[in-house]
């Protein structure tokens, strides 16, 4: 994997309010959702078994790990390694042939871009696909980016997103937690980017998630710019 490097800004060149914002990737930053959820259905009926909708739904937003146990469960006899791999084969050949960003997520990276707000990508995708997506760009928006591979416990738990803090601390001096946004569509997501003490914002996109006093939610990314997500994180938690 290579090095990551995030220079230092100077504090003047700092939003006010926001210190950084993290992107999730899959179903926030692009929709890639419908690729994982084709290979995932492709997989289980190779090896004779039923795959729903409901199941496909539960694993939006997990560790590619947690999905590989879950497709064991349905019957795909393959080690852990071999199911990552072949999942990711399909997703990455879905983006060399497509890309569908979700909407307002371009025009929100460059207006955090214009502000001089840093921003990190923090996915369950592991590094190549994470690559493949950004040098999809028109920009390289992204400082640095946590990948699935990366971290030993995935998203709920909140290490994806003190890993982005710590990375994210490499290039804002005295940073606060609560000064730094979360963008997630999934609620293992938004409840990893709470876990972290960030302030999190639920996207909704193909998946349920329930209202929490622990995250704000906005109906899309086109609501957002620098200043609402300044308004966010003054206001707190929502209550």
């Amino acid at each position: 994997m290579p090095t990551q490097n995030c220079d230092p800004l100077p504090s003047a060149a700092l939003n006010t309010e926001i210190q950084g914002v993290l992107w999730d990737m899959d179903g926030t930053l692009l929709d890639t959702e419908p690729y994982w959820m084709a290979a995932e259905a492709a997989l289980v009926a190779e090896f004779g078994g039923r795959w729903s909708e409901d199941q496909a739904m539960a694993l939006v937003g997990n560790a590619l790990p947690d999905a590989a146990a879950a497709l064991q469960r349905a019957g795909v006899r393959l080690p852990e390694r071999e199911i990552i791999d072949r999942l990711t084969a399909e997703v990455l050949a879905g983006v060399r042939r497509h890309v569908d960003w979700r909407p307002g997520a371009l025009e929100l990276l460059e207006a955090l871009h214009r502000a001089n707000i840093p921003c990190g990508l923090v996915t369950m995708s592991e590094e190549p696909l994470a690559a493949l997506v950004l040098q999809q760009l028109p920009h390289p928006y992204f400082r640095f980016r946590v990948t699935g591979d990366m971290v030993s416990r995935g998203k709920p738990h909140p290490d994806p997103y003190l890993l982005g803090l710590e990375m994210l601390g490499r290039c804002v001096a005295d940073l606060e937690p609560p000064r730094v946004i979360g963008l997630e569509d999934s609620a293992p997501g938004i409840a990893s980017a709470a876990a972290s003490g960030i302030t999190a914002v639920l996207i909704p996109h193909i998946a349920p998630v329930p209202d929490s006093a622990s995250w704000h939610r906005v109906g899309s990314l086109e609501e957002l710019d620098p200043g609402t997500l300044g308004t966010l994180v003054s206001a707190g938690a929502r209550t």
